[in-house]
């Protein structure tokens, strides 16, 4: 590993040794003192802000690419004020999550505690730069960030600050990292630091993702891929099930927890499907469909690759499907177990539903969009896991947690006759 890297991360496993004993208050006065710095040297920010806009002018990014990188003051505000929200959530270390006295006297705890150093890999937005360190922070651990090159003006600025925040804190400034680097060499160095970070957390697209997972050698909590399904039943309410369908599919279709897929029970194909080509229409949509969809209005014929994509667009696959079970049986096939929707009135349906659809999230006559931290009332989210260990779902401050096992005695020992209490010679 190079120097420079060696340098972040012992710094940064030193910070995290500081921090994790901290209490609740020195943490969220630090994450206030941050926000104030943001907002008093915003300036500062938009300008190295400006540089990274203007590369990635230079270099042919798309308007909607150069929306997501582009800082003003306001949207600086708004990072600032997100920070403050996470101080004011709870404190997720020290939390007893079970506890007992076993038969032979000791006194046992299971108690929440910081996961470490934290590593984020993550694309273009900076103001995922702020949001992870905050969260990182409040959940006592300390982070690692690589960002996209295409922000690193943007996210230098930013770490810069936020450390010369926390030097006037109890909180250690080595606690916020920015991993050096422009080229995939740094990302490399981060996802092989085996001991040096506990767990890496991706947030980006399925190739990001995937070579997160394929190529690292520390712990990977997967996130993000969303190919969710909204499926139709034969007993839902048509008016419920279009709106339903729409809000997930076009109320904002370039994020996760969007609509990619909508399957139509065929008993009630006849009658819904046309109401949703025309209201998926209205709303921009391209549907890629089946030729059971095609017979009721002018779709694009869908593809096995359209069934997998994971589209971030306004575009949508769809199919008529003969059961509840061939329905299942197509989400199980081509979903990434972030999010899938039935709309029916059925309460038996919802519930064989819900329990055959293996996902992160299942929704009964709602909206797939609502697959998200703060909607979920958890004030912040680093990202949505679509893997089994460890978290799953929005990842809240208890999920960026381990735990510790605590017991207490008076002097216990185990013996092979069973357990003794010690006694003091006094």
């Amino acid at each position: 590993m190079s120097t420079e890297f060696l340098k972040v991360a012992r710094a940064a496993r030193e910070a995290a040794a500081e921090l994790a004993p901290l209490p609740r208050a020195p943490k969220d006065r630090a994450l206030r003192a941050v926000a104030d710095s943001l907002v008093a040297r915003a300036a500062e920010i938009v300008e190295a802000n400006a540089a990274d806009v203007e590369q990635a002018r230079e270099r042919g990014t798309s308007e909607a690419m150069i929306d997501r990188l582009r800082l003003d003051e306001a949207r600086v505000g708004v990072i600032a004020e997100a920070v403050r929200q996470v101080a004011d959530l709870p404190d997720p270390v020290g939390e007893v999550i079970r506890g007992s006295t076993l038969p032979n006297g000791l006194e046992l705890r299971q108690v929440s505690v910081p996961l470490g150093v934290i590593g984020i890999i993550y694309e273009g937005r900076p103001n995922v730069t702020v949001d992870a360190a905050a969260l990182c922070l409040k959940s006592g651990n300390a982070v690692l960030l690589r960002g996209s090159s295409s922000a690193y003006s943007s996210n230098t600025a930013l770490v810069r600050i936020m450390q010369e925040a926390l030097q006037e804190t109890e909180v250690p400034a080595g606690a916020v990292q920015l991993v050096p680097g422009l080229t995939r060499d740094s990302v490399k160095e981060l996802m092989r630091a085996r001991g040096l970070v506990d767990v890496l957390i991706p947030r980006g697209g399925a190739s990001l993702i995937n070579s997160v997972v394929e190529e690292s050698t520390v712990p990977v909590i997967e996130t993000g891929v969303g190919n969710c399904h909204v499926y139709v039943d034969a007993d839902a309410d048509p008016d419920l099930a279009v709106q339903i369908l729409v809000n997930a599919k076009a109320q904002r279709p370039s994020v996760c927890n969007a609509a990619e897929t909508f399957l139509v029970h065929a008993d009630i194909a006849e009658t819904f499907v046309p109401r949703a080509l025309a209201a998926l229409g209205e709303a921009g949509v391209t549907v890629h469909g089946d030729e059971r969809i095609g017979r009721f209005g002018e779709v694009v014929p869908v593809t096995e690759d359209d069934f997998y994509a994971e589209y971030l667009s306004l575009d949508i696959a769809a199919a008529v499907v003969g059961s509840l079970e061939e329905a299942v049986a197509h989400i199980r096939r081509y979903g990434s177990g972030h999010t899938d929707a039935i709309v029916t009135r059925s309460q038996r349906a919802a519930r064989r539903f819900v329990s055959m659809v293996d996902s992160a999230a299942v929704a009964v006559n709602a909206s797939t969009r609502f697959t998200d931290g703060g909607e979920f009332g958890f004030g912040a989210e680093i990202g949505i896991s679509t893997q089994k260990l460890h978290a799953r779902g929005p990842m809240g401050l208890p999920e960026l947690t381990s735990t510790k096992w605590i017991y207490t005695g008076e002097g216990h020992l185990r013996t092979s006759e069973g357990t003794v209490i010690a006694r003091s010679a006094d």
